[in-house]
């Protein structure tokens, strides 16, 4: 019996209340996309408290201490009782509260600091630079950077695996240099425990370690922990899931909620088999289902629905929409190419600006940034403003604007700016140098500049460089041979394949998505010929200025383009989903493996669900200027599993 005035009956639907008052000991609560997740687990806490928990006693453990915040403020003006006594926060902030209070325990100091990304890297970066390792017999000089051995160390820690797995499956380019990575990883293991700071991953792993190995620790907070509220667990990873399953050892009054329909993070680490295995570890466990979607029309619910069913590893549920019908099916829009589909968006927006919806609640889902481009171009062209939530803007890339580097330079070799930012990717080579040896070119003869190995190979180069330098000069006359610059689709894959790839590998750990965008703007390119109006089209594109609108919109009002990922948990009143062919999304590299095509699935349904007026699926039948074997595009397996009947297709020819 509560003690409050809170009428639970009266707040929630059937479901919730169920999952809401249910008693102590496990429970895993799947509640489905729009289906009040977040007021599922609010009116918990509250019912806890309004039962005579403490507030001490609750651990509420989410991904974002921002939503932590915002639940316990809820409930808070719920009950008219003191909440901050709840321990609310992500994995990493309740890590780093216990360990603060047994900092001995673990081999530190008291006062410890914790490394940010930024600071993590410096660290590396110092590592590296004192370990006495020789990168000259590395592929061409490139030593994996700081960036991409603290992304390769975090996802070995998050998913317990040792970095020669993890190097195999996620790293194999550097399998030569294994064991000098290993070493290093033990250099900076040593360097954090003299320097007495942690990083991010080791709030989690310590206090993981301190649990399993302090066995009066561990009882103690099993002891004060008496529930367990665990949100998103199916973006819970190996090491996330081994701490909630000690702090519930004693008593197992856990709660979990999530949803495994929307279970996309396994690249960063997040393991699908925690939800789908919560019950095997938790026999006693009661399964709830929260399955009334408040968000979508009934015609988009029944797609979603249909889109997750190919699934085999999966817990089987039905969501059943709230709203009433409008009428109006998904639509499934078929272009001739590429170029048409984002031309085809373009125009719809605009008609949609005219039907009287916003622009703010309009967005064009993806898979991935590089399939962006063609409608980037489309809605400036068109005058219609838009935000990007997936990263930059295409062509203001850093990638992109490296290689177009390569390009200005081999086409006007008096651009000084170009040749300092192709100098500065070389191995050793930082803004001083780059401005010495910029120096010594101007000081050639012009006689000694009749190709660029000639008039490059007369700076004095020192030794760490010297053979990415050579390999610079090979690729200048390669994509400009005797001075006379090659067209521009040529040259960029020159640039990549000679040496930029290996930079990317060793630079930046989402090196294939970086790649993924050459491999597009090499296609872009096969619609010029002249490298000089190509350049002149990346830098118009770059300063476009899409303010400037010849709609009639408020300042605020914006498009909205984004991938899927960035997209979970937001939602629009219109979704364009792009790309869908088989190769884009699903991706080539899932096909391979049926668990990635299942990922995959779950990606999309995750995208249908983001709508809550209008969904507009679409795909080209030709990608323009693609490699001949990639111009002809096939209707993703994903269309191809929604029945007809719930989507009205449409031809879209000549837009």
């Amino acid at each position: 019996m509560t003690s409050s005035s809170i009428d639970y009956r009266a707040q929630l639907n059937d479901q919730q209340h169920e999952a809401v008052t249910s008693g102590p000991g496990p429970a895993l609560v799947l509640a489905g996309a729009g289906s009040g997740k977040t007021r599922t687990l609010t009116y918990r806490v509250a019912w806890l408290l309004d039962n005579g928990v403490e507030p001490e006693s609750i651990l509420l453990l989410t991904f974002t201490n921002k939503a932590a915040r915002e639940m316990v403020a809820r409930v808070t003006d719920l009950l008219p009782m003191e909440t901050r006594a709840i321990w609310g926060g992500t994995f990493h902030s309740i890590g780093n509260r216990l360990l603060r209070r047994h900092v001995r325990e673990i081999g530190f100091r008291p006062g410890f600091s914790i490394l940010d990304r930024e600071d993590q890297e410096d660290l590396l970066a110092a590592v590296v630079g004192s370990s006495g390792l020789d990168s000259s017999g590395f592929s061409r000089g490139r030593f994996p950077t700081a960036e991409v051995l603290g992304d390769l160390f975090s996802f070995a820690v998050n998913t317990d695996q040792p970095v020669a797995q993890v190097i195999a499956k996620k790293y194999p380019w550097f399998a030569p240099i294994c064991q000098e990575i290993e070493f290093l990883r033990k250099r900076y293991e040593e360097r954090k425990q003299a320097d007495n700071v942690v990083d991010f991953d080791d709030l989690l792993l310590k206090t993981v370690q301190l649990l399993q190995e302090k066995t009066v620790v561990a009882e103690f907070y099993q002891r004060h922990f008496q529930f367990i509220l665990v949100d998103e667990y199916q973006d819970t990873n190996k090491l996330q899931s081994e701490f909630i399953d000690l702090l519930a050892a004693r008593h197992q009054s856990v709660m979990v909620v999530g949803d495994d329909a929307q279970s996309i993070y396994s690249w960063r680490g997040a393991n699908y088999e925690n939800i789908l295995d919560f019950p095997k570890r938790y026999p006693k466990a009661r399964i709830y289902r929260i399955e009334t979607n408040y968000r979508s029309v009934p015609e988009i619910v029944a797609l979603a629905n249909a889109s997750i069913q190919e699934n085999r590893k999966q817990f089987t549920k039905t969501l059943h929409a709230y709203r009433g019908g409008s009428e109006t099916k998904p639509a499934l829009v078929a272009l001739d190419d590429n170029n048409r589909q984002a031309l085809y968006v373009a125009r719809r927006v605009l008609e949609l600006r005219e039907e009287g919806f916003d622009l703010n609640s309009i967005a064009v889902l993806y898979r991935a940034h590089f399939q962006s481009l063609e409608v980037q171009l489309a809605l400036t062209r068109a005058g219609i403003p838009f935000t990007i939530t997936s990263g930059l803007r295409f062509f203001e890339q850093a990638h992109i604007r490296d290689i177009a580097a390569f390009m200005k330079f081999a086409v006007n070799p008096a651009d000084e700016v170009a040749f300092k930012r192709i100098a500065r990717l070389l191995p050793g080579v930082a803004v001083k140098t780059a401005e010495k040896l910029w120096d010594q070119l101007c000081s050639v003869r012009e006689s000694e500049r009749e190709d660029f190995k000639t008039w490059l190979g007369q700076c004095r180069i020192g030794q760490k460089p010297a053979q990415a330098w050579q390999q610079l000069c090979h690729t200048l006359d390669e994509i400009a041979p005797g001075r006379r610059p090659e067209p521009p689709a040529k040259m960029i894959r020159i640039i990549l394949e000679a040496m930029y790839e290996d930079y990317l590998r060793a630079k930046y750990a989402n090196y294939e998505q970086r790649r993924d965008d050459l491999v597009t703007l090499q296609s872009f390119a096969q619609t010029f010929e002249d490298p000089v109006d190509f350049l002149s089209q990346l830098s118009l594109m770059a300063a476009a200025d899409t303010e400037g609108s010849r709609t009639t919109v408020t300042e605020w009002e914006k498009v909205t383009l984004s991938s899927i990922h960035q997209a979970k948990g937001l939602e629009w009143r219109v979704v364009f989903v792009i790309w869908l062919t088989d190769g884009m999304f699903p991706t080539t590299r899932s096909l391979t493996s049926p668990d990635a095509v299942e990922e995959e699935r779950r990606l999309f349904y995750v995208a249908a669900t983001r709508a809550r007026d209008q969904l507009y699926l679409t795909y080209p039948y030709y990608w323009a200027n693609a490699s001949p074997e990639n111009r002809l595009q096939r209707p993703s397996r994903f269309l191809k599993e929604i029945p007809v009947r719930l989507v009205r297709e449409m031809w879209v020819g000549g837009v």
